[in-house]
């Protein structure tokens, strides 16, 4: 049976702890004369505060006895004392401890009363202009406004980062706009789920075909489909499953599309003698690259003469032959101004490349490099021994309040460079290379060099594969496998894998093991063991040279549970290791993370006290430090020393096991992947081949040989539906500039 629910009244002395995230806090209450400490979720909470709590009795191993509340109902203070301690606290701006014991003194428990609706009496008090009186009335206001608002959205359940959202959108009307419409809780300023809303509306009555609702829905499920990749839906697909997922008749909600692309909020056109429906963004995305690639083959650079013999003489200065398709693709990017160069692993992408970039800069071109993430940046530098960026670096990006990026570099402030080359373009989507494109001024030419096999973008679009299916941009494919690399399975395997051959899983001399376990907790103790014990004692690696990837996040193979196994073989608890408990994990002094997010404000300090900022979405670290009473990290990512608060440390999670997406960009000593079927989705030969050719030296796989199997077979690849292949047939009749 349950413990009876309690009730707790008091006045906050203090906040120990808040995550703005969440709400989540701690405070010091005085109760009764007596401090406790109470721990919940709360809208919004400042000392001085009155507090009327629901909740049980609980003893953290920690910290003690705390109260948990489940419910709290808060004042603004209403005594002389606990009206000071709000004002002392720096709720309102201008008024420190001082000049907020002269306002207590003159109006004891009226202060608050006299600040807002008789503030001409605050100028008598010495200190304090009338000027300054009305600027503190009108903050106070504001507050109390707020504070409002945000105690009649708790019991929607809004959170206090969600409720302040709302407020910075909807000021005082805030209350009044949601029970209008619940769905503006929907809208990318605010980004409260369709189910959150649905579920808000009907608490409200609102009935079921409310047109509010059929659009929020039909907007839910294209922008859903689009974080899996599309960029456009077939109208009928998307009216059907929208009329599915919100149990009506179909022709409901086809109507309501249908008036919804009349007025342009969402945008039709005809692909292949269908009907396609995209979001604004994204059809202005695939079509402006569309027209500026069209463009710029109309339209290319002067042609550099004498490529041949600059290749030559580049040749016998080296003492290196290139193969036929890697001359093919260096004289062509002498030629034009547009190419892309792909190829699998062993084919001499990077020294193709290499050459290119150095007999461009030997014609006095500025040349510029960047690749989607910030490790691929880094790979880059390393291989090229040339500076390369992220794209959002280079872009020179700025991130609005609802997390948007905005590029500082565009149509009026360009690129400044003769040639661009873009490395890892399997990863870039319609969004961002949209960006480069109205970045890059007229003449430049424009190297791209990904791997057409690996997984596509995480964001909307196929731009590399639309690219390369058009067959309007030059492309140029490296398939022979050089010797050096012939001695290598992993590269082998993977050219088996594009091919849909079985890779050879006999070998035991080599770098590519197939490891045959039957059970899920057979594969995961094994996995442990390989990562803890076996490997680092037969190849001297570190733990943390070690990668596992998944397929997926879930089920006992997937990233999460894994982690959680690892961290408990590679890095116990213990009394010398401070620890941090987050929602899904518990962090610990020596963890191995990743940074989930693109974070470019961050401030980073290297070992030589040079400082910069920017941690990116894939970088891996090191827990050096925990602060437990702050819930802050030192986390060190290669040489640079980041500092983490209780805010920015949610975008951090367990590294030993990531996703096989997670892992673009990177390449890993050594890499192990568990061999066990399940969600049909994530089972395919492409994200196989995108696993294996992460590994550098060793590879192993752990499972069911028929899972590996049905992997390879499987050729599906993860259909999207996107248009730029489509734009680029169209040539000139692509609307260039829409």
């Amino acid at each position: 049976m349950p413990e009876e629910l309690l009730e707790l009244t008091g006045s906050v002395e203090d906040i120990i702890y808040r995550n703005s995230q969440n709400g989540y806090t701690v405070a010091s209450l005085l109760c009764d004369g007596t401090a406790v400490t109470a721990v919940g979720s709360v809208t919004d909470v400042s000392v001085g505060d009155e507090l009327r709590l629901i909740g049980r009795w609980k003893n953290h191993a920690d910290y003690g006895e705390q109260f948990s509340f489940e419910f709290c109902e808060h004042k603004m203070p209403s005594t002389a004392s606990s009206i000071l301690k709000y004002l002392s606290s720096g709720a309102i701006k201008g008024i420190g401890k001082v000049m907020s014991k002269r306002i207590v003194e003159a109006f004891g428990a009226q202060t608050l009363e006299v600040m807002q609706n008789d503030p001409e009496r605050l100028a008598q008090i010495k200190g304090i202009t009338p000027e300054k009186a009305r600027s503190m009335s009108e903050e106070l206001k504001k507050i109390f406004g707020m504070r409002e608002v945000l105690l009649k959205l708790e019991k929607y359940r809004i959170s206090a980062l969600e409720a302040t959202r709302i407020w910075k959108a909807y000021g005082e009307n805030s209350v009044s706009t949601i029970e209008e419409d619940p769905f503006v809780l929907c809208d990318e300023r605010i980004s409260i789920s369709f189910e959150r809303a649905d579920a808000i509306a009907a608490s409200l009555g609102k009935p079921p075909e409310d047109e509010c609702r059929i659009r929020a829905g039909i907007l839910h499920l294209i922008t859903h489909n689009s974080r899996n990749g599309h960029s456009c839906l077939p109208r009928d697909i998307l009216s059907e499953r929208t009329a599915s997922y919100l149990k009506l008749p179909e022709e409901t909600v086809s109507a309501v599309l249908d008036c919804m692309t009349d007025e342009t909020s969402l945008i039709k056109d005809i692909i292949d003698e269908k009907e396609f429906v995209f979001l604004p963004s994204l059809y202005r995305s695939e079509t402006y690259c569309a027209g500026r690639l069209t463009l710029m083959l109309k339209l290319p650079p002067e042609r550099i003469t004498g490529g041949e013999l600059a290749l030559q003489g580049f040749e016998e200065e080296r003492g290196i032959s290139y193969a036929e398709l890697q001359r093919k693709a260096i004289t062509e990017a002498l030629s034009g101004g547009l190419l892309i160069l792909t190829g699998g692993p062993g084919t001499g992408k990077t020294t193709t490349l290499n050459a290119i970039i150095e007999l461009y800069i030997r014609c006095g071109m500025k040349v510029l490099l960047a690749a989607p993430t910030g490790r691929a940046a880094q790979r880059m530098t390393e291989v090229t021994g040339r500076e390369a960026k992220t794209i959002h670096r280079l872009l020179e990006v700025e991130w609005d309040n609802s997390d948007r990026p905005r590029f500082s570099r565009n149509e009026r402030n360009l690129l400044d460079c003769d040639a661009l080359i873009l490395d890892e373009m399997s990863m870039v989507d319609a969004s961002l290379f949209e960006g480069v494109m109205k970045a890059l001024p007229l003449g430049c030419r424009l190297i791209m060099v990904g791997d057409s096999d690996q997984l596509p973008s995480v964001g909307a679009g196929n731009v590399l594969g639309d690219m390369i299916r058009s067959g309007k941009i030059p492309v140029v494919r490296l398939t022979e496998i050089f010797r050096q690399s012939m001695k290598s399975l992993i590269v082998t395997n993977a050219h088996r894998i594009v091919r849909g051959e079985m890779p050879e899983i006999n070998h035991t001399d080599s770098d590519f093991f197939f490891m045959s376990v039957g059970s899920k907790e057979q594969i995961s103790s094994t996995i442990v063991d390989l990562c803890a014990r076996r490997l680092p004692g037969a190849y001297g690696f570190s733990p943390f040279d070690i990668q596992v990837l998944c397929p997926g996040r879930k089920t006992e193979l997937g990233v999460t549970e894994l982690n959680k196994k690892l961290q408990a073989a590679l890095n116990p608890p213990s009394r010398s290791k401070q620890e941090l408990r987050l929602p899904v994990y518990t962090f610990r002094s020596g963890d191995k993370v990743m940074q989930t997010k693109n974070n470019y404000d961050l401030p980073w300090t290297r070992d030589d006290g040079t400082e910069g900022s920017g941690v990116f979405n894939g970088d891996i670290g090191i827990i050096e430090q925990i602060d437990t009473a702050s819930s802050s990290a030192l986390i060190r990512f290669d040489d640079k020393l980041v500092t983490y608060n209780s805010d920015n440390i949610q975008t951090v999670e367990l590294a030993y096991a990531t996703t096989v997406h997670k892992s673009q960009g990177n390449e890993f000593d050594a890499v192990v992947m568990p061999m066990y079927y399940g969600a049909p989705q994530l089972y395919y030969r492409n994200l196989l081949y995108t696993a294996v050719t992460r590994a550098k030296k060793i590879l192993v796989l752990v499972g069911n040989v028929n899972t590996l199997r049905i992997m390879v077979n499987n050729d599906k690849k993860t259909r999207r539906y996107s248009s730029l292949c489509y734009f680029l047939e169209k040539e000139n009749d692509v609307p260039y500039g829409t």
